[in-house]
């Protein structure tokens, strides 16, 4: 892996804030941006994001280190804060831009994410309504958007995130 760090995984998880807040907070994560993913516009406003006419989902692009944490515990750590039989809706958020999705761009994360999904649907009785599939397009959201928990603390967030105190990231 020498020379292509960090590597990336986009993550749609309902509202971007809290993916992006909970997630930045794991060892080994690097660098996080929230945007708009496989959607059918170019550079959609947050505007047109809600308006559910775009496809877009709201998703955080995930930079990490795999030398410091693994494509398998950043997958079980998303899938500990979302509900992933919930068809767009996470928490009180609800429409497609909430929908829950992992979005690859590289090939050889795909068995690893396979793998994870596997695990996770053993768990439940209905089908996972999480998006396995390549990322298409993604546009960085509004700077007001960017590190928004982090910036606004008392801000909306539908994640719990205490939830990290009881994960573990070695590999």
């Amino acid at each position: 892996m020498e020379g292509e760090l960090p590597v990336v995984i986009y993550l749609a998880g309902g509202c971007f804030w809290g993916v992006e807040a909970f997630m930045s907070q794991i060892p080994g994560v690097v660098e996080t941006c929230v945007g708009y993913a496989n959607g059918t516009t170019e550079n959609p406003t947050y505007e047109e994001v809600c308006t559910g006419s775009t496809g877009h989902a709201e998703t955080v692009e995930i930079c990490y280190n795999p030398d410091a944490v693994s494509l398998d515990s950043i997958l079980k750590a998303y899938f500990a804060i979302i509900d992933p039989v919930s068809v767009n809706r996470q928490g009180e958020d609800t429409g497609s831009q909430y929908r829950t999705g992992v979005y690859y761009v590289r090939q050889e994360d795909v068995p690893t994410a396979s793998k994870v999904f596997g695990e996770i649907q053993k768990k439940y009785t209905q089908l996972l309504a999480t998006e396995l599939r390549p990322l298409k397009y993604f546009s960085a959201a509004e700077e007001y958007h960017q590190k928004y928990l982090e910036k606004n603390p008392n801000g909306y967030c539908h994640i719990d995130m205490s939830l990290l105190d009881g994960l573990e990231f070695d590999e």
